[in-house]
């Protein structure tokens, strides 16, 4: 089986850290090839990024296909383009805040997401409403550390996202707690430690779930919405993306 991990953004680091995230979780007979695109935002962090970080995905989606893919995770939690991507792709596409919301309702009767900046918290709030789970989300809170900073032992972010899901859990009495990021999914067996209660990385459960999906030959419904886009002209700098029959 090969899975396809597509980091909407370009920085590479960030890509090959979701893929050691998805190799440690995938099984032995499981190919990961984590990419990103060569046009598009460093990170994620507005509806602006994500809006401009949708034509290099679906270029991904398109190189995947022409590989063999089975199966693709969208890597970014505001899960961008995701309805386009399945519309493209032959294998189930999941989005890693999608999977990690549904993980959650599976471990406990309650979850509070953990995200990374403040102007992100109403797209985490409008994706847990779209997939049907604002009645078992008891909140969501920003660590207010850039994307990209995530990393850098100086913004000590590992300490901050643990403090504040544990406040998560001691105020809300959350069940358990989704982290908001891609940029997150190394820390989950540490953060989940501290705290005491299931901290789910949507990279992992994503991976998984394409995982299953393919085993059991699920895949889009091409019924009518998820059809092939049809076939019409494209212009300027989006003419590389026109589809022909």
């Amino acid at each position: 089986m090969h899975i396809t991990v597509i980091n909407p953004n370009t920085t590479r680091a960030m890509t090959d850290m979701i893929g050691s995230c998805a190799r440690g979780v995938a099984g032995p007979g499981t190919r990961i090839s984590a990419v990103n695109p060569t046009m598009g935002p460093a990170s994620i962090e507005s509806h602006y990024d994500e809006a401009l970080s949708v034509p290099g995905l679906l270029h991904e989606i398109a190189e995947g296909e022409r590989a063999g893919s089975d199966g693709y995770v969208i890597a970014c939690f505001g899960d961008p383009g995701l309805d386009a991507a399945r519309e493209l792709a032959g294998g189930p596409v999941v989005g890693i805040a999608e999977a990690a919301m549904h993980a959650a309702t599976l471990v406990g009767r309650s979850f509070s997401v953990v995200t990374s900046l403040s102007r992100t918290v109403g797209r985490a709030q409008d994706l847990v409403r779209h997939y049907g789970f604002a009645d078992r989300c008891v909140g969501v809170y920003a660590c207010d550390i850039p994307v990209l900073a995530l990393d850098d032992p100086s913004t000590g972010a590992a300490q901050v996202i643990i403090d504040l899901c544990r406040q998560t859990v001691e105020r809300d009495k959350a069940d358990s707690i989704v982290l908001g990021c891609a940029g997150m999914a190394d820390l989950c067996s540490y953060i989940s430690a501290e705290v005491g209660v299931p901290v789910i990385d949507g990279v992992s459960a994503a991976t998984k779930l394409v995982e299953s999906l393919v085993t059991l030959g699920y895949s889009t419904s091409r019924r009518d919405e998820f059809a092939r886009p049809l076939p019409k002209a494209y212009v300027g700098g989006l003419s590389a993306f026109e589809l022909v029959d």
